[in-house]
């Protein structure tokens, strides 16, 4: 058995334990009944994403998107046609950040727009737009859903402690939110975990360190697929839930 045939049969088990065997069935409904299904939100694609695809289906999804090896078999079996989404670049059309804070994170919200813009980044502001106090899960989610969504190419929310935003933001199909104290941490989130959205203890980090901590959560790319394969299996679990 080579090494690619056994990724992908510790894929399809984790799968058929998680997600469940009857969700990886083919598709009962016809090929000219399918629409484009848009999966360009995501940066992993697992069996399970394409199980419910009718043959001939076609499958949109973003440029440097991990496909796993089980995920590829499917589409060759059923003749999926993959269509690709530029992802946006530092250059010419900026990536753009979704920000949003509560009240003890709404100062630090305010600098890092600079930093930001210093960095090549574009920015959209969820709130909260000053220090009267109000509830953190309400700019997480809006953040979470930003980015879950596509319209904006990752976030990061500042609350006083960043523990109760990373909270709210997992809670959003296709977050990875990642609580970030350290470069050492802000990198392994990303190239380890994909984390999609950053969040940051406003009252438990200096402006250096969190500027810092940007820096690197946003400097470092995606890591390699032996990655890849074990973010597969935490969308995998995610799976389980939604159904």
């Amino acid at each position: 058995m080579t090494d690619r045939d056994k990724i992908q049969q510790l894929v399809r088990e984790a799968l058929e334990q998680q997600v469940g065997g009857s969700q990886l069935a083919a598709p009962t409904h016809s090929p000219a009944e399918a629409p484009e299904v848009d999966e360009s939100a995501k940066t992993v694609i697992t069996e399970a994403d394409i199980a419910g695809l009718a043959v001939g289906a076609k499958l949109l999804i973003r440029e440097g998107a991990i496909l796993t090896p089980a995920a590829k078999d499917l589409i060759a079996e059923r003749c999926i046609e993959l269509r690709y989404r530029s992802q946006r670049q530092a250059s010419g059309n900026q990536r753009v950040i979704a920000l949003g804070a509560d009240h003890g994170g709404f100062a630090t919200k305010e600098r890092l727009k600079k930093l930001l813009h210093e960095l090549g980044f574009k920015h959209r502001d969820f709130g909260t737009f000053s220090e009267d106090a109000v509830d953190y899960p309400d700019f997480a989610h809006a953040v979470a859903r930003a980015v879950a969504d596509g319209v904006c190419d990752l976030g990061i929310i500042i609350d006083g402690a960043g523990i109760g935003s990373c909270m709210t933001a997992n809670k959003v199909p296709g977050v990875r939110a990642a609580m970030c104290y350290d470069s050492a941490t802000a990198r392994n989130s990303r190239e380890h975990n994909y984390a999609n959205v950053l969040t940051l203890g406003g009252k438990m980090l200096s402006a250096e360190q969190i500027a810092e901590i940007v820096k690197t959560w946003l400097a470092t790319p995606e890591g390699e697929a032996r990655h890849g394969k074990r973010v597969a299996k935490i969308m995998a679990v995610e799976k389980q839930y939604l159904r």
